[in-house]
């Protein structure tokens, strides 16, 4: 996954600023991950690629970069990069997100052989977290997961080897989120991820 920012060449003026924006708790740069039908892409939101498109599959979800305010999410765009630096941007977005603690837990629906970590802002996020998902690897004591992160604040996690029958569980409790508009939630994206030792190494598209 690489995290480069798409838009203008960085500039070097000016580079102190994005640290100032970030001193304080209620002004911390933060990734987001959207999908490929994102407004804000058409607005000139800055955004990083997590899964582009092939030939063959047009699915497409990125990484947009935000200032949490207290009154509201401001994303940052192409302007931005007129005073702020680009790799800047993304080393203190991925670094908020490191910093940024949510917890596994066990699942009752799943014979507790899964892990739920939702409900906070940017709990989908943290599977962008080699931290994070290495704890889901340890708990779960699997080589490989599967990672459903339909809406932002949601995020279910499985081993790739558990048996058929959880798996079909899995995926029906993923598509009834994905499905789901009831919590206002946005929507990111109707896979599965695939984690090895942490990170994202593959995915796959479920169908409506």
């Amino acid at each position: 996954m690489s995290k480069t920012i798409y838009g203008k060449e960085k500039t070097t003026e000016k580079i102190a600023q994005i640290v100032a924006q970030t001193e304080t708790s209620d002004k911390k740069i933060f990734p987001i991950l959207k999908p490929a039908s994102w407004v804000g892409l058409k607005a000139g939101a800055l955004n990083s690629e997590l899964i582009g498109a092939t030939e063959t599959n047009d699915l497409e979800v990125v990484i947009g970069y935000g200032i949490d305010t207290p009154d509201n999410f401001v994303f940052l765009t192409q302007d931005h990069l007129k005073t702020m630096d680009a790799d800047q941007i993304a080393k203190e977005a991925f670094e908020n997100l490191e910093n940024y603690e949510t917890e596994f837990e066990f699942s009752g629906d799943l014979q507790n052989k899964a892990l739920t970590s939702s409900g906070n802002d940017f709990s989908s996020e943290r599977i962008l977290s080699k931290n994070h998902m290495m704890k889901a690897h340890q708990m779960l004591e699997a080589d490989e997961l599967l990672v459903s992160i339909p809406r932002r604040s949601c995020m279910m996690v499985i081993s790739k080897d558990a048996d058929e029958e959880l798996l079909n569980t899995f995926i029906f409790l993923h598509k009834h989120t994905w499905s789901d508009d009831s919590y206002g939630n946005a929507p990111i994206a109707n896979i599965l991820f695939l984690v090895k030792d942490g990170v994202i190494v593959g995915h796959g598209a479920l169908g409506e």
